[in-house]
């Protein structure tokens, strides 16, 4: 009022008299108008960082999310329970076929079944079906379509022989129905089903059919009102009593009018299901893509009901709120007492919705009492209200992990921990986030020591493993006794304060709860941990609109039960539906900005080996090490005091220490532009996991394996374990352990297999050849490495791109007692390997022979095909075997 009035006088004496008196009092009104525009710069800061946030913004925006169902009605559609006896008679995975991987439908069924963790095959319509059975069992629980094409124009033979498979194992498919491009289709008839399809129509007015037992996630009884984004739906028209609609909608005008359209506002149908009265064969069609949220429930209800319940999603749903930072944020964002109200308010009405709903608190003690008098009476009354919440620590001063040791980050801990003492703070569930994320991945190991010795830290969330997108892939890992669970954004961060910032606008915030990127969250995933910031429950309380609104809209449209444990419990339950998970897989960490920028900046990435050598043992692995190791610019791995010269991370125990271990086994190279590190581990070659982990972490590593005749290979191994004085290689012969039985003691077992089994070279390399492309791997014929090492020194300096190229006539030099290739020594002297090494064993029996060359032949077949295939020399011994 005041500046009200001063505008008003000054307003009344410059207009006052004629416009030459003005002219005179135009440097006074400029001055004037000068201050009264600095005094109301501070009457405006003033007021807006001592005011409330609903003196910030008078509306702060309020759920709108409607439910046209009352809860008599809402009662009438309890979920499916699809199980039944057919279930027993499949597996637990779905069969896609595709007419490209890259189209847009391909790429919504293969990411919604990711999203979903349902495995899959994927495989091009046009070439021949994959083995469908396999021991009287059906291997596919569900086939899947991209396009009705796809179905409709596969040739007789396979069609007839896919149609069998699903009558017989009562297998059901889900057919995609796009629109055609020529728009003068207006309908066409389905080949071979009474089934006729209208192209190219605009629907409005969704609703879903009450009366099918499809329903399980998918409550129905709602409405999408209004028009759909999309123009191009398929809609179906039947004449048999096989069919029955799982959806409608309304004809709607098209975004454009044309002479082709006549609005009749006439009920259509938009998915369908055959329930395969006429065939056998239950199908369910869909009008349309997975772009429209709707269908992506009734696909994952589909997919539960056409498996027989082998693949159900579990209804139950456990959901963590954390408020990360809830005393840090710059002067004039932070909570006041209004907002902290407001935040125990939504609390309660959540707790009517979500079973024990408490929101979690992170502080950092330090920021206690650092904003304006209004912000922090806010923060007492978060301390007033405290035995509401949980809550849950950060660091002293909101301390970056990855940046301090551990004494330091001991030391930082220990004052939050006092910080909660002294305000009787109920920090009670053993859990904690980094700030930033900082050191839980990639780990920074001080700080999981400090967690379990000051907090005895048992859980903790991050959304960087394996990495930030796409959301979908984001998992959890146990490390170091730590669960590390998967952890959702919500779309709300620190900057994103007011609805009218809001990056897209507030549409943009709706469609992710209606149906969009947060509806998805809870729909996929049965854990959910969202992060959420302190900024976002003061100002416009966004927080506060987007999860009520989304937990509304979840009950609307779902039969979801939304509960809230306490973090362990979502750890033990998390790992018990995932147990794949607990063993960490190590990525890059030089692969991503965001991850560098969380990692140490006293490591990296250059101590990373740039090639392998990966076996298998007994082929001469530790000869071409040492071979290496003469060249100035290649530099090996340090020794390990347990297993010699080998690290043997990939394939042990040894992978759980975590990457900061292994590349301590390293040397921090003089020129990472030129050295090349390595490592020799000669078990990583037929280890089950060991490509999928090395290429999550070396992507670009090179490859060298070395191949001998394998029944050498077998022979060399049994006899290297006698001379090491082993047991069971003492008390069998070598014919005696190769021959043994199943029923045979496990120690002889064990001896066996891996006698026998490292030399189904064509297994192993498949497996590599997975992960990685020929190109990256090279390949030694271990007969030439023995007997011209310097051609094949050649070879490999060739394949690794290392310069200077090296000459190794003159560092390698036939040894005739040993009869093998030994290093010359600045002296000139031969400097051999070990006396273990270039033994002479007495010759194989005869009956070993022909059952090595009986159990490798039809496998050796498969290696020189695949070889062959990818265009690598075929090794002599094995052109030599093949042509016997």
């Amino acid at each position: 009022m005041m500046f009200k009035r001063f505008w008003e006088r000054l307003k009344t004496n410059y207009l006052r008299g004629s416009p030459l008196h003005r002219v005179g009092r135009t440097k006074t009104l400029v001055s004037a108008v000068v201050c009264l525009s600095f005094l109301s710069f501070i009457a405006f800061s003033y007021h807006f960082l001592n005011s409330s946030p609903v003196h910030r913004i008078a509306n702060p925006p309020e759920p709108a999310i409607t439910c046209r169902m009352n809860n008599l009605q809402k009662s009438m559609f309890t979920p499916k329970d699809h199980t039944s006896k057919e279930r027993l008679h499949i597996g637990a995975r779905v069969l896609v076929f595709v007419e490209s991987q890259y189209s847009k439908a391909a790429k919504q069924i293969t990411s919604s079944l990711q999203y979903a963790r349902i495995d899959y095959k994927l495989e091009n319509a046009g070439h021949n079906l994959p083995t469908l059975t396999h021991a009287d069992k059906g291997r596919f629980a569900v086939i899947i379509f991209e396009s009705l094409e796809a179905y409709v124009n596969m040739d007789n033979w396979n069609r007839q022989l896919l149609d069998k498979y699903c009558q017989d194992y009562k297998v059901g498919m889900i057919i995609f129905v796009h629109s055609a491009d020529e728009y003068g289709i207006e309908k066409e008839k389905v080949p071979g089903l009474p089934l006729i399809l209208r192209y190219n129509v605009a629907v409005k007015d969704y609703r879903l059919n009450a009366f099918t037992d499809i329903w399980r996630i998918t409550k129905p009884g709602e409405t999408v009102l209004d028009n759909i984004e999309e123009d191009d739906w398929v809609v179906f028209e039947y004449n048999h009593s096989t069919y029955e609609p799982l959806s409608y909608a309304k004809l709607a005008p098209p975004p454009y009018l044309n002479s082709r359209y006549i609005p009749d506002n006439s009920t259509v149908v938009c998915a369908l299901l055959d329930r395969g009265t006429l065939d056998g064969i239950q199908r369910i069609f869909f009008g349309n893509d997975l772009s429209f949220w709707v269908h992506q429930m009734i696909f994952i209800d589909g997919i539960s009901y056409l498996s027989h319940g082998k693949l159900s999603f579990p209804l139950e749903r456990y959901i963590l709120v954390d408020v990360d930072d809830i005393f840090v944020g710059i002067t004039g964002t932070r909570m006041t007492a209004d907002d902290v109200e407001a935040l125990a308010k939504s609390q309660e009405r959540l707790q009517k919705e979500v079973s024990n709903f408490h929101f979690n608190l992170g502080f950092s003690g330090w920021f206690y009492q650092h904003g304006t008098s209004l912000e922090n009476a806010g923060d007492q009354k978060i301390l007033e209200y405290r035995n509401k919440f949980w809550w849950f620590g950060h660091m002293w001063r909101h301390e970056q992990g990855h940046k301090f040791d551990q004494a330091k980050l001991e030391t930082s801990m220990i004052k939050n921990y006092q910080f909660a003492k002294e305000h009787n703070i109920p920090v009670m569930h053993q859990y904690a986030v980094a700030p930033h994320h900082s050191g839980v991945y990639p780990v920074h190991e001080p700080l999981y020591q400090a967690w379990k010795n000051v907090w005895d830290i048992r859980v903790t969330s991050t959304e960087e493993y394996p990495r930030l997108y796409p959301s979908w892939k984001r998992r959890g890992f146990i490390h170091k006794g730590v669960m590390v669970l998967p952890r959702q954004t919500c779309g709300l961060f620190t900057k994103t304060l007011y609805i009218d910032t809001y990056p897209g606008g507030r549409k943009k915030l709706d469609d992710s709860i209606q149906g969009g990127e947060l509806f998805k969250t809870f729909l996929y995933n049965p854990i959910n941990i969202y992060m959420t910031h302190m900024g976002n429950y003061a100002n416009d309380r966004l927080a506060l609109y987007t999860f009520e609104s989304v937990i509304k809209f979840v009950k609307c449209w779902t039969n979801l039960q939304l509960k809230q444990v306490t973090p362990l419990e979502m750890g033990i339950k998390y790992f018990e539906m995932y147990p794949e998970d607990k063993e960490p897989v190590w990525q890059d960490p030089c692969v991503y900005k965001r991850h560098m920028q969380i990692w140490s900046a006293n490591k990296s990435c250059d101590r990373l080996p740039k090639f392998l050598v990966v076996g298998p043992q007994k082929t001469g692995t530790t000869a071409l090490y040492k071979f290496l190791q003469i060249h100035p610019a290649i530099l090996a791995n340090y020794n390990s005091p347990d297993t010699f010269e080998e690290v043997q991370f990939f394939n042990g125990n040894n992978y759980h220490k975590g990457i900061d271990w292994y590349m301590e086994f390293f040397p921090v190279p003089g020129n990472a532009t030129s050295d090349f590190l390595f490592e020799k581990s000669a078990n990583y070659f037929d280890g089950e996991l060991v490509p999928y982990r090395v290429h999550s972490l070396l992507p670009k590593a090179k490859i060298i394996c070395i191949l001998i005749d394998p029944a050498k290979r077998a022979y060399s191994w049994y006899q290297h374990m006698k001379a090491r004085g082993d047991q069971i290689a003492g008390n069998y012969t070598f014919h005696e352990i190769i021959t043994a039985p199943d029923s045979a003691p496990r120690k002889v077992r064990e001896l066996r297999n891996r006698s026998l089994i490292p030399g189904i070279y064509v297994q192993h390399l498949q497996k590599w050849l997975e992960f990685f492309p020929s190109r990256q791997i090279f390949i030694i014929d271990g007969g030439r490495l023995k007997s011209n090492p310097v051609a094949v020194m050649h070879n490999v300096q060739r394949f690794l791109h290392i310069e200077p190229h090296y000459d190794y006539n003159d560092y390698l030099r036939f040894d005739p007692k040993k009869g093998f290739f030994c290093q010359v020594s600045s002296a000139n002297k031969s400097e051999c390997l070990g006396r273990g090494k270039g033994r002479h064993y007495p010759p194989m029996n005869e009956t070993s022979v022909e059952f090595l060359e009986q159990f490798y032949r039809k496998n050796n077949v498969a290696l020189s095909k695949l070889l062959s295939k990818h265009k690598y020399r075929i090794p002599d011994w094995l052109e030599k075997e093949l042509s016997d």
